[in-house]
Order: structure tokens, then sequence, then C-alpha cells
């Protein structure tokens, strides 16, 4: 965040969070204003003539008419650079655990703190050498950030080529505001260079070219990779209802998906749900690397009693910080949640604004500035090179659990994945509660060459479920009306196989070991073994047999138990299902 402070304005109005001052001519729009002597952090949204009018990160009390608005001259920015892995910031990049140490467990009024620690020294390692030619985003030096992260050290992005290195430091330690380099550009200015750089949150970070969204983000949760994958540099959301998993489900999502960063956005959530979250991240196992989850988690923590202003805000500087590390090639995922609370937070500012509200209260811009937080996820091609993604999972919150209320419906224009959580389920602690008939994904054309390498039959098994799951469906009006036994066997397989596939596949425990997360594989074989149990089953009914010797078989159980009892790693085990299935078939067709 820019600190020159240029000529100040004088307060007229305040109302909450938003304050109007005078002799501002000079102001832009989206420029960051300190507010009175208290030295408040607030930002433009209005400028009509001499009159500004500011949108307040912070509490506004005992501000009032005639207290000084300074300018700064620059916009809301972050800082990026190493020290960002593992930290816990605010909605303005306050780091909360050096506020704490500090100040206690309540945030000042006007509390400034370094985002990065100054103090604190990392070991760089030059990649490049003085003389060399160096293009905007090339890496000229690392830093190892955590064990899991290697911090790349980037040229600035608005570098004009041709640009050559003056000098570089060598390898040694250094803290993130000391020159590491000087370039000279192509008007022959000599560009310095520090270990941290600074990116206005509002702006997207600049990339070479967007790829497609081709490959899978795996999170281990079978209902979404096997029915409605989302791709690496893809969007989905979770809209439900109060107590229907939101949350439960972006922290499976957090731990499990195999995203190098994760950035995890409380936004607007209640107290004790963000506390879990602080309490709780520190202490999880990264299972890829056995060590803290922490060091490739950023968390901004943003709570629905913090002021309304800086909700707005977070999501923004969420999605920078996961810019810079998609910049750098890694694959990154940001769980906001939730967007409801932040589209409040639009609401209440709009109305403080005297904008002329559109549906249930909400400003006509909700759609644009919807639009605006998910364009910025994809698959692209960094300045650096290689590959680098972000992708946005944001949680929905719609009261009453009304899909049909603005937020949820606009934000399905902008994502292609909607994983809707349904109350009956959760109330029936069937988790994840996703609604596999209300849910889809336009991702399975996009992934599908990849799950073909994993497993040929996937688009053909999945399709199959679906249909079963929704032969179910209808079937089950009918039996609520007339009871089960006026259906033929083969209709009453039908709900049988699917009772199988939504115990033993679509459900998931989070407390079991070995459930809790289940490979690409291992979801193939669980679902060919119950496909083809259908199949076999139905051969065997239309051969004559009856259903009740289906289900007196020992595989169904086997079957349903298989997520817990048969390891990811366990390839003969998951094999022997499918054989296991038709030595029972045979047996039982040779009686």
């Amino acid at each position: 965040m820019s600190q020159t402070v240029l000529e100040h304005g004088e307060i007229v109005r305040v109302s909450g969070p938003i304050v109007t001052a005078r002799n501002m001519r000079a102001a832009t729009m989206y420029e960051v204003v300190e507010v009175s002597d208290l030295r408040l952090i607030g930002e433009v949204v209005r400028v009509v003539d001499d009159v500004a009018t500011l949108q307040v990160y912070e509490n506004t009390s005992m501000v009032r008419p005639g207290d000084p608005v300074y300018r700064t001259g620059g916009p809301l920015t972050v800082r990026l650079g190493p020290g960002l892995i593992g930290n816990i910031y605010d909605g303005i990049q306050r780091p909360l655990k050096d506020i704490e140490a500090h100040s206690g467990a309540f945030i000042r009024r006007g509390e400034k703190t370094d985002p990065l620690d100054p103090d604190k020294r990392w070991r760089f390692v030059p990649k490049i050498k003085a003389g060399d030619a160096v293009t905007a985003g090339q890496v000229l030096g690392t830093v190892r950030e955590t064990e899991a992260v290697e911090l790349r050290v980037m040229a600035p992005p608005g570098l004009r080529s041709p640009a050559r290195v003056q000098s570089i430091a060598p390898e040694g330690d250094y803290a993130v505001n000391d020159q590491i380099a000087v370039i000279e550009d192509a008007d022959h200015a000599s560009v310095p260079v520090q270990m941290a750089q600074s990116w206005a949150v509002r702006e997207g970070r600049p990339v070479a070219r967007r790829l497609p969204a081709d490959r899978p983000l795996i999170t281990g949760q079978r209902i979404i990779d096997t029915l409605f994958p989302i791709a690496k540099g893809g969007t989905a959301a979770i809209p439900g209802g109060f107590g229907t998993g939101k949350t439960m489900t972006q922290h499976a999502l957090a731990k499990w998906s195999d995203a190098d960063i994760i950035v995890y956005i409380g936004c607007g959530e209640r107290g004790n749900e963000m506390t879990d979250v602080l309490t709780d991240f520190p202490k999880l196992i990264d299972p890829r690397s056995g060590r803290p989850l922490m060091e490739r988690t950023i968390l901004i923590a943003n709570t629905s009693n913090m002021p309304v202003a800086a909700r707005e805000v977070s999501i923004y500087t969420g999605i920078t910080l996961a810019e810079f590390y998609r910049d750098q090639g890694y694959h990154v995922a940001v769980f906001a949640d939730s967007t409801s609370r932040w589209a409040e937070a639009l609401r209440e500012l709009s109305a403080r604004l005297e904008e002329i509200p559109a549906e249930e209260g909400f400003p006509a811009s909700l759609p644009t500035r919807l639009a605006q937080f998910y364009e910025r996820a994809g698959m692209v091609e960094p300045l650096s090179g290689g590959t680098g993604s972000v992708s946005v999972v944001g949680a929905v919150s719609p009261p009453g659990g009304d899909f049909a209320e603005p937020v949820t419906q606009h934000t399905r224009r902008f994502v292609r994945c909607f994983w809707a959580l349904d109350r009956q389920l959760a109330d029936a602690r069937h988790y994840p509660a996703i609604n596999w008939l209300t849910s889809y994904s336009m991702y399975l054309e996009d992934v599908e060459p990849w799950w073909k390498r994993t497993d040929p039959a996937w688009a053909e098994l999945r399709n199959q479920t679906i249909s079963l799951l929704q032969q179910e469906d209808k079937l089950q009006q009918i039996v609520k009306l007339v009871g089960p036994d006026v259906l033929p066997d083969s209709q009453r397989l039908v709900l049988t196989v699917c009772e199988i596939i939504k115990t033993g596949l679509l459900q998931q425990s989070a407390f079991d070991d070995v459930d809790m997360y289940s490979t690409p594989g291992k979801q193939m074989a669980l679902l060919r073994a119950m496909l083809h149990f259908y199949e076999r089953g139905k051969a065997f009914i239309g051969s004559g047999g009856t259903l009740a010797e289906v289900r007196s078989m020992a595989i169904v159980q086997e079957l349903v138990r298989a997520k817990s009892t048969v390891p990811n790693d366990d390839e003969e085990g998951l094999r022997g299902l499918t054989k296991r299935v038709d030595e029972q078939f045979d047996r039982l067709e040779r009686r």
C-alpha cells in the first residue's frame, strides 16, 4: 500500500463505512486514502467535482465532519514475496498473528503492520547473471519459502523489452525489502528489483496466454471427481442452506485437492466457524508430504463482525495472492466462504451510497462484480513460462436454501461446476451432501482425455451411473405412492444398486482414515464393480432369478463396505471386487 501522503481533504458526512469528503478534486477512483487522524484505511469509490465518496475498511466510530482525509496517490495493493505461505491475514492483508503479538486480541483502529516480516532473512539463489537478457516475469532467482514451496523472484510484469540485468545479488540471506537486482529496461532506465513486489488487488496480473482447462483438479471426493469433476483453472459453486456442509466440503477440498497452493478466504463467515478454521488448519498434516498443511496454505480471515467494507475487498486480496503463485508455475486453489456474505457487503455499501437497488436490494452491478472475480480463474502460460492455474470454488449461502435468489442465480452464469448441497441428504448424515440430480459439471468433455488415460471406460461408466440415479428417482416417486411391491424385480434391482452406489460410492466419511480420500483408480474400481453387479443381476433376473436371491449375496455388503475396507494402494483388492461379483453370481446360477 502506497504511503506517499499528498494534500488532504475534509470530511463532510459519515454514514457507517461510507464517508464523504470535499477538497478531493485530484482524487482518482479506487485511490487509497487515510481517514481522520486515526489514519483509517479507505478507498475512493465515487468522485463528483471536488467531492469524493470513500469506503472505509475499519470502524468509523467517533469519526466526524471536519476531520481530515489524507490521499496516498495509489490504489489498494498487496505485498507479494516470501512469508505469505502459512500466514493469516485480514481482508486488507494485515497479518493477524503479528497484530495479536503486539496489540492483543483486538485490532486497534488505524493499525498498520507490515504484511511481510521486514526483518526475517531468506536464502536467495540467483538463476541469472549480470549482462543476461531478461523479459517481464522471468525468474531471477529462488527462495525456499517452506519445505513444500520454492518461491521464484521474478522480473517486474510491466518491464519493457529488450532489457538486461545490470547487477544481481550473489547467493546469500536477504530481507524482503533488500534490492537483489537492477535491470536496464528498453528506455535505458534502471529498474531496481526487491525480493518482494506490490500489486493492485483489483487488477488481474498479466499472462502470456490463456490455455484450455483440460486436466481435472483431483479432490479425492468421489462424487466430485467421478461424477462432477472440476478442471484445474476451473470455477465451481457450492450452494446450500445453513448446516448443509458448505464449509466442511471446502475444508475437505482444501486438504485433499492436488493443488500446489491453497488460499482460503473466510469472507463474512461466523466467528466460531472461522475460529475452527484457524485452529484446525495449523494442525492438519498434508497427505502428500506428511508435513503441516499450512506450509502451502494462506488464510484470509474476515468474519461477519469485522468492518463490512473489508469483506468486500477480501476476495480481491485472496485472488491476487493466488495469481502471484500462479505466475510462478504453481496450481493454486482458492476457496471463498462465502460469496453470499460478500454480496451482502455490496448490498449494504450500495444502500449507504444511495444507489438504486435491483433484485432483493442487491446492487445492479452484482453480476458484473461476480464475473470480475470468477474470470480471474484459469489455466495459463505465465510470463515466466510453463503452466500455472487458479481454480476458484465459491460457497453460496442462499437464505432458506432458495437457489432462485439473485446471488445463486448470477453465480450459475459464471461458473462451470455446480455442486448443489441438499438439506435432506445433510439431515440423513449423507456427506458430502451434494445432490446428484441437481448438480452438474461443464468440464466433462475437457477432462475426458485425462480420465481415459486413467480408465478408458470412465465416460461410459459415469453416464451409466447418472442414468441409473435418474431412473431411481422416478421409481422412488412410484414407491412413495403405492409401495415397492408393485414394481417388477428388474426395477427393484435398480433401487438396490442405486442404494449401493449412494452408500458405497457417493457417501464419504471425513473421519475414516481409509474413506476420507479416494484415488482416481479406487474410484473407478468401486464404480466398475457396482455397475458390473447391476449387469450380472439384470441378466440373472432376466433368466428367471429373483431379486431376493441377488440381495442375499455377500457381495452386496462387500461393495458397500469396500470404501472403508480396501485401501487406495491395494490394487489387487480393488480388482478382486469385480472378480468376486462374477464368482458369487456364477455360484448362484449353478444352483
